[in-house]
């Protein structure tokens, strides 16, 4: 295995990898208010943890709030800010893990007009800090997959930027590309949804020897419903750059019989 490594590395140095060409998602359907309620279920289906998403337009801008709170008390809270004057673009993400279900507790922050990135992280019982000025690309993605999954062409892949905290940022690659459709149900009625896969593209020498060491991750799917007003129902996949995989999908209310006197 060293002796491949070292090999993979001698390669790399004489053909030096190219960034992939990167797509702007461009906006179809526009975002507004929406209120919404999650499940974040483990892979066999175990129900881990409750959710609820909030996006409100004002200004220009759109703000949308994410947050999972964990039967063990964890807490996964996302906000972005992103603009969609013709194209999707991200003004900040902010994310705050902490708690037993995630390996690394951090909070992250990246502001998309500056570049300015800052990651707060525990190490070994001592806290770390990060601040770094990065050129971002125009299609990054941190935070707006569940958004913009929707306004992802149906007939070929599609290359997105994606800023991986492990901690320290590292910008990668996101191919997502159209699978097939999939029938699910609600209420006993079937539907169909395109199953979109995502696979993270690490590239140069690290993306080389990733797989070989155990470092690459895993695999995403989306599922979007189509027609006239397409939308996300559900994803499959990891939630923090190392998570394990777990599903996040829509849920309905479950109304309380009121008590009769």
């Amino acid at each position: 295995m060293r002796t491949l490594i070292l090999a993979l590395l001698c390669i790399a140095l004489l053909f030096p990898t190219n960034a992939a060409p990167a797509d702007q998602v461009a906006v179809r359907y526009a975002e507004g208010v929406t209120h919404g309620y999650l499940a974040l279920r483990t892979h066999s289906g175990t129900k881990i943890a409750d959710g609820e998403l909030t996006q409100v337009e004002k200004d220009g801008s759109v703000t949308l709030h994410l947050t999972f709170k964990f039967k063990d008390g964890s807490l996964y809270d996302d906000t972005v800010v992103f603009t969609q004057r013709d194209k999707f673009r991200l003004v900040s993400d902010h994310v705050i893990q902490k708690g037993p279900a995630f390996k690394t507790p951090l909070e992250s922050s990246i502001d998309g007009a500056t570049g300015e990135v800052r990651v707060q992280y525990t190490a070994n019982g001592k806290p770390n800090e990060i601040k770094q000025k990065l050129t971002l690309p125009p299609d990054l993605a941190n935070g707006l997959l569940p958004v913009i999954i929707k306004d992802v062409p149906t007939n070929r892949p599609t290359m997105l930027s994606l800023l991986a905290f492990t901690p320290k940022p590292r910008l990668v690659k996101l191919s997502i590309a159209p699978q097939s459709e999939e029938s699910f149900l609600t209420g006993g009625s079937p539907h169909k949804a395109m199953r979109y896969l995502m696979k993270v593209k690490i590239g140069g020498i690290a993306g080389m020897i990733a797989p070989l060491i155990g470092k690459q991750p895993p695999d995403s799917q989306f599922w979007v419903v189509g027609g006239d007003a397409p939308s996300f129902v559900g994803s499959e996949g990891p939630l923090t750059s190392d998570g394990p995989v777990w599903r996040m999908e829509l849920v309905s209310p479950s109304f309380q019989q009121p008590q009769t006197q």
